[in-house]
C-alpha cells in the first residue's frame, strides 16, 4: 500500500491543531509546523519506516519557504504518494475576534505591544495573500462558523473518501450567517416556496418527510434541481480531467432549515451512483436552530 499524507495548512486561528487532531484520532502520525524544506525527507523517513498514513501541518510562519510547496506536493505525486492537501479558512472579522479572545499574538505580528484591531487585520490580509498559491490548491474548509466537534467531523468525512477520484460536495447553508469561503458553487434558492410559512413544517427542517413532500410538489423546486443538475452534469467531467479532487456545491436558503436542506439532500442522491457525494448542513450540523 502506497503512502498518504495529509498537508493541512490555512490561516492562523482557522483551527489547524483541532483538524491535526482528528488526523491523529484516525490514526495518522502527525507532525506540526513542519518545516516545508524538510517534507522531502520526512515522506522519505517516513517510506523507510514503512509508514501508511502521516500528517504534516504548515503556516505561516514558514513563509519564506512557502512557495515551495505546491512543487514538492506535485513531486510526491509523481511518485505514488496519495497527497491530500487541506487549507482551514476564515472570515478576517472571525480571525480577529479569535484573537482578540485568546489575546494570542498573530504570528506574523512584528511588534512587542498588543495589536490594535487595524494592524491586525492588515496583518491577516498579508497572510491572505502569502498562502494564496496553497489555497488555490488544496481542498478549503471555512470555520468561521463551525463549532469544533463540526470541523472534526468534516475533516474524518473527508479522509473516509477514497483518494485520486473527484468527490462532490452538496453543502446547505443560511445566506443570513454569510456565504461558505470553500464552496466553488453556489445556487441562491431564497425564491422558492418557503416551507418556514406553513405551520405544521415550521419546525422541521429540509430532512424530515413533510418537508420534503411539500417540496416536491412545488413546481419551482423540482425545475431548480434540474438546472442545478444540467449544470453539473455538463462540467463535472471537464472538472476531474482537470485534476480536481473536490468540488463544493453550497445551495443557499434564508435560514439554512428547509429550502436548501432538501436540495442539498435529493442532489447527494442523485449523483452518488456515478460519483462520490458528500452531504452537509453547516446551520443543521451547527445546531442553530434558525428560520428559514
Amino acid at each position: 500500500m502506497s503512502l498518504e499524507i495529509v498537508v493541512i495548512t490555512g490561516m492562523s486561528g482557522s483551527g489547524k491543531s483541532l483538524a491535526l487532531r482528528a488526523l491523529e484520532d484516525s490514526g495518522y502520525y502527525c507532525v506540526d509546523n513542519l518545516p516545508p524544506e524538510l517534507l522531502a525527507s520526512f515522506v522519505a523517513l517516513e517510506h523507510s519506516h514503512r509508514s501508511q498514513r502521516v500528517a504534516v501541518a504548515m503556516d505561516v510562519r514558514s513563509a519564506t519557504a512557502l512557495p515551495l510547496v505546491p512543487q514538492q506536493l506535485n513531486r510526491l505525486r509523481e511518485t505514488g504518494v496519495q497527497v491530500r492537501s487541506l487549507f482551514l479558512d476564515a472570515s478576517t472579522g472571525t480571525l480577529v475576534r479569535r484573537f482578540s479572545e485568546t489575546r494570542r499574538r498573530h504570528p506574523l505580528s512584528q511588534h512587542e505591544l498588543p495589536e490594535t484591531r487595524l494592524a491586525l487585520v492588515q496583518t491577516i490580509e498579508l497572510e491572505r495573500q502569502l498562502l494564496a498559491e496553497l489555497r488555490e490548491q488544496s481542498y478549503v474548509i471555512d470555520t468561521s462558523v463551525l463549532r469544533p466537534a463540526q470541523l472534526l467531523t468534516y475533516v474524518k468525512e473527508l479522509l473516509a473518501v477514497k483518494p485520486g477520484q473527484l468527490t462532490l460536495v452538496f453543502e446547505s447553508f443560511a445566506f443570513k450567517h454569510g456565504v461558505p469561503f470553500d464552496s466553488d458553487y453556489v445556487f441562491d434558492v431564497r425564491m422558492l416556496p418557503n416551507p418556514h410559512y406553513e405551520p405544521t413544517l415550521r419546525a422541521l427542517t429540509g430532512r424530515d418527510a413533510p418537508v420534503a413532500e411539500y417540496l416536491r410538489q412545488q413546481p419551482e423546486v423540482e425545475r431548480m434541481q434540474s438546472d442545478i443538475s444540467q449544470f453539473l452534469e455538463h462540467w463535472l467531467d471537464a472538472l476531474a480531467q482537470n485534476h480536481r479532487s473536490y468540488v463544493t456545491v453550497a445551495i443557499g436558503c434564508t435560514g439554512g432549515q428547509h429550502r436548501s436542506v432538501y436540495l442539498a439532500e435529493q442532489l447527494s442522491a442523485q449523483f452518488a451512483s456515478h460519483w462520490s457525494t458528500l452531504c452537509r448542513h453547516r446551520e443543521l450540523d451547527g445546531i442553530r436552530h434558525s428560520a428559514t
